[in-house]
């Protein structure tokens, strides 16, 4: 009887069309319950797996089917439609493979037809038995494709509308969506690859196209030599994907000293109130001069004395943001600091409104090591402590984005009622992501919490907050069996 030809999938396309993570697909396979191959797993086995998914109502299908409805409008054609050239590009890739399964098909016709001729000169019972199971193969070979329902039809439709890339040698893959920048769809999955100006003119985030096409979306005024044209080098901020399937060859950033120190003046976007004692510091950097960090870094904010009123000010401040904003810096600055430097006077000009939307601020860095461990699969704790929720934020930002680890528990910890400032952004979080579990925590709570948490030495733990709070915490979390190895500790 001829075997089943389900079409195989990669686990990030797989779990990008049907809207759940990796890490769960990977959890399914780990346990047994779903079949894989060389990393890829059958669209029918996530069928039976998943027969509660509406693959119609699933975020993926919702995204192509408004694409679809919009496709008239000029907004839409050039921000998240594909180019032409890319839609052709990517349909002729798809008639080629189906003009290769209806030869296939023909093959088996034909095999078929032989068995068959050879079969009728001889007409024993045992001959009969095998022409019906050859008619019930030839009929499942040749029967009309699935309803557009099926997961391969929606992969199918996917596949025209996102790109999926493969990074070399690291191994890690992202989606472009319509006409997007490599660039910017590789920072938005949590990506760090080598880059400067973002522009097309200083060359740092050029890579090499190992298989598929890239094309250019604007012109640049970077050069390559002869010898980056004959490896076929593009530049990530200026091109997109052409295929739907593209390789990568990249530089990335995998530790805080893989990333120099940069100096850039930066404008202030908006300044609000979290609560009484946090306000939200937003700055947004030039569009030809981005500052390049990983999740967990500070960076050194300077205030001239005109702004200041005074003498001039400096901070350091976690970034609360993640590198996947782009020229977005959201910093969280606290009524008052532990530090008795200018810390306190640049906070107190924050809250006292002499820093305004469109003022110039200087950053500098990156500072630091409170980064996540980009090689470890263990799940992730993560002991926020009033403040410390500022660099814990952009760790957990890029955890989502990179959609690495089995698990995500956050404590915040606050010493004063309602210190939680950002009360439903996690929420939100635990909502949408399955892995994902949020405990808000009175700060004498915090340790009989933690001591309850038998996964902790199995766990990378990440504690963010003052330091005379969250030193004692690290020395209970040592005692408790956790290796200081998995412990990161980052103190405001």
């Amino acid at each position: 009887m001829l075997a089943n030809m389900s079409q195989w999938l990669t686990l990030s396309r797989a779990a990008h069309l049907l809207g759940i993570s990796r890490v769960a697909l990977q959890k399914r396979i780990r346990e047994g319950e779903l079949p894989s191959f060389d990393g890829m797993v059958a669209a029918d086995d996530l069928q039976r797996i998943w027969p509660e998914l509406d693959l119609e109502e699933s975020g993926s299908f919702e995204k192509t089917r408004a694409i679809r409805e919009d496709a008239f409008a000029r907004r839409m054609r050039e921000r998240i439609l594909p180019t032409q050239e890319a839609l052709a590009q990517r349909l002729f890739a798809q008639g080629q493979e189906l003009a290769e399964l209806q030869r296939t098909l023909t093959r088996y016709h034909r095999l078929f037809e032989t068995l068959r001729a050879r079969l009728d000169t001889g007409p024993a019972p045992a001959a009969d038995q095998l022409l019906r199971l050859l008619d019930e193969g030839l009929a499942q070979a040749l029967a009309a494709p699935a309803p557009a329902g099926d997961v391969a039809a929606l992969d199918a439709m996917l596949r025209v509308m996102s790109a999926h890339v493969t990074v070399k040698p690291s191994g890690h893959e992202f989606f472009v969506e319509g006409s997007e920048t490599l660039l910017k769809a590789a920072l938005r999955a949590g990506l760090t690859p080598n880059y400067g100006c973002g522009n097309g003119n200083c060359g740092l985030c050029k890579a090499r196209v190992v298989t598929g096409e890239a094309r250019p979306v604007f012109a640049s005024d970077y050069r390559f030599s002869e010898a980056e044209k004959a490896q076929n080098h593009v530049l990530m901020c200026a091109c997109t994907a052409l295929s739907s399937d593209l390789v990568l060859e990249v530089l990335e950033a995998g530790a805080p000293e893989d990333i120099p120190e940069q100096r850039i003046v930066a404008k202030v976007r908006s300044v609000d109130a979290l609560s009484d004692e946090i306000m939200r510091l937003h700055l947004q950097t030039p569009r030809s001069n981005r500052l390049r960090f990983l999740a967990g870094q500070r960076v050194t904010l300077g205030l001239s004395a005109g702004v200041a009123g005074g003498s001039d000010l400096h901070a350091e401040f976690p970034v609360a943001s993640c590198p996947c904003d782009d020229r977005n810096l959201i910093f969280h600055v606290g009524r008052r600091v532990a530090s008795a430097d200018s810390s306190q006077d640049f906070s107190q000009a924050v809250f006292d409104g002499r820093i305004k939307a469109g003022a110039d601020i200087s950053v500098w860095g990156p500072w630091g090591r409170f980064v996540l461990e980009e090689d470890s699969s263990r799940p992730l704790v993560f002991v926020a402590i009033d403040a410390g929720f500022a660099p814990i934020n952009s760790l957990i930002e890029h955890a989502i984005a990179v959609d690495a680890a089995e698990s995500i528990s956050l404590y915040w910890a606050s010493t004063q009622p309602g210190g939680q400032y950002l009360p439903g952004q996690c929420r939100a979080w635990a909502a949408a992501l399955d892995e994902f579990s949020y405990l808000p925590l009175a700060a004498d709570e915090l340790p009989a919490a933690l001591a309850h948490n038998a996964a902790l030495p199995l766990s990378d733990i990440y504690l963010a907050g003052a330091a005379d709070r969250v030193q004692p915490q690290a020395a209970a979390l040592l005692a408790d069996g956790v290796p200081p190895r998995q412990l990161h500790v980052e103190t405001l």
